[in-house]
């Protein structure tokens, strides 16, 4: 699962912001697992514990047949993570699409 998570992020460009702080929150439904993969900007921000503990929350949220909750907490603890470390500014627009993709 981490190594298709990782292709679809280089496919989908997620690496190709300026200050390197794309995230891809991938999810399986057939497997029920969930990757967080992000570039090296926010990786160098946010330890690969603070993107698991996101995963295994959604991962209960999904058990407990709560899929809706799960996906949009997870989303809501990416995006303050992002926040966080790189707040909205206008010299830092949006560069990717904030809409799921499914495949």
């Amino acid at each position: 699962p981490r190594e298709r998570a990782s292709e679809l992020f280089a496919r989908h460009g997620a690496w190709d912001t300026a200050e390197n702080s794309g995230v891809l929150l991938y999810i399986n439904w057939a497997d029920r697992d969930i990757e967080i993969v992000a570039d090296r900007g926010i990786s160098a921000c946010v330890d690969h514990e603070q993107w698991e503990a996101i995963c295994r929350g959604i991962e209960q949220e999904f058990r407990d047949d709560r899929f809706e909750d799960g996906i949009l907490e997870g989303i809501r603890q990416i995006t303050a993570l992002l926040a966080r470390h790189f707040p909205a500014r206008s010299d830092n627009p949006d560069e990717l699409r904030n809409r799921p993709l499914t495949l």
